[in-house]
Parts: structure tokens; C-alpha cells; sequence
């Protein structure tokens, strides 16, 4: 898991669940920081397989981060993508159409009120039952 949001107790909540499941799980605190983790995960071969991205961010958000490693997800998977959830406080903006028009897989309204289901939801986006 890569989980990229400049919010401390957005990231460390998902961080703690996803580790509470035996997920391993790398986090950044905006875009920019997103994006290094992001390339030196790729140059290990150790790319995750679902990458939560914070629509608003201090420098490069979320949206902008998923174009730019966009291409190298697709290039990258041998035909198998991570997942991208984008998350955003200001959902009239964005929503799963907006989302997915960006390249994400799916769009998760903050606050979330249950860290857990957000949890299950991205395993069954893994398992293909999402």
C-alpha cells in the first residue's frame, strides 16, 4: 500500500489498519514526497498494489500525482494495474466518474467514518470483487 495525504491522522489510521490486516505499507505526506516513494518503489520492484492519493495537497496533489505516474503504472504492470483510490474532503468537486476519468479505480469521500470498510474495500478491489 502507498497512502499519500498531507492529513497525519488520515494516513496514520489507514497505515495502522492496513497493517493490522499484514498489508505492507509505505506513506507520504504530499505529492512530491508520493512521487519519490512511488519511483523508488518501482526501482526496487516492490510497487504497491493499491495507492491511495488525497485529491488536495501542498504542492503536487493527488490528481496531479496519478498523471504523472500514470504511464508507468500501465507500463510498469505487466497487465496487472495497481488500484488508485483518490480521497477528497470536497466531494462536490470530484466523485467516482470524476475519478475514474483521472485513471483512478475508485473515489472515497473524507471524512470516512469507518477506517475498516475503507480496508475491505480496497481488498476486494484486489480480488476483483470491488
Amino acid at each position: 500500500m502507498l497512502i499519500v495525504d498531507d492529513e497525519p491522522l488520515v494516513r496514520k489510521s489507514l497505515g495502522r489498519a492496513f497493517r493490522a490486516k499484514g498489508h505492507d505499507v509505505n506513506e507520504a505526506v504530499d505529492g512530491s514526497e508520493g512521487l519519490s516513494l512511488w519511483l523508488k518503489l518501482q526501482s526496487e520492484a516492490t510497487g504497491p498494489d493499491v495507492v491511495f492519493l488525497d485529491v488536495l495537497m501542498p504542492g503536487m496533489s493527488g490528481p496531479e500525482l496519478l498523471k504523472t505516474i500514470l504511464p508507468q503504472l500501465k507500463a510498469a504492470s505487466n497487465g496487472n494495474l495497481p488500484k488508485v483510490i483518490l480521497m477528497s474532503a470536497y466531494s462536490g468537486e470530484h466523485n467516482v466518474t470524476t475519478a475514474q476519468a483521472m485513471g483512478a479505480d475508485v473515489f472515497v469521500p473524507k471524512p470516512f467514518d469507518d477506517v475498516f470498510a475503507l480496508v475491505a474495500k480496497a481488498e476486494a478491489l484486489l480480488a476483483g470483487s470491488a
